[in-house]
């Protein structure tokens, strides 16, 4: 994993290199301060006020992005700098907006 400048990563679970960019943080406490759940095909509720995010192998985060708690990024995924991210990210895709999320082209 690497984390290598002024970032907050807070209760997470990160995979096999896995690269956050500058400034990107990882959120553990929602606002209402309830119990975080986990959205990813199915809804886990972690019975915890504090859990960060869940990223799988190889998730290259953007500089100055926040993953919000319980949020879950499948592996070989990119995150665009600058994204707010709630809820779940395929594997393989790349992640523009909460609108624009595309898979990536096999090669």
């Amino acid at each position: 994993v690497q984390v290598p400048h002024y970032n907050y990563v807070g209760d997470s679970i990160l995979g096999h290199l896995a690269h956050m960019g500058a400034g990107a943080i990882t959120s553990n406490v929602k606002g209402d301060k309830k119990p975080v759940v986990v959205c990813g095909e199915a809804r886990y509720e972690t019975g915890r006020k504090k859990f960060g995010a869940m990223r799988g192998d190889f998730v290259e985060v953007g500089c100055n992005s926040v993953l919000n708690p319980g949020t879950v990024v499948g592996r070989n995924t990119n995150i665009y700098p600058l994204s707010p991210v709630r809820g779940y990210v395929p594997a393989n895709s790349i992640y523009k907006s909460r609108s624009s999320i595309v898979l990536k082209r096999q090669s």
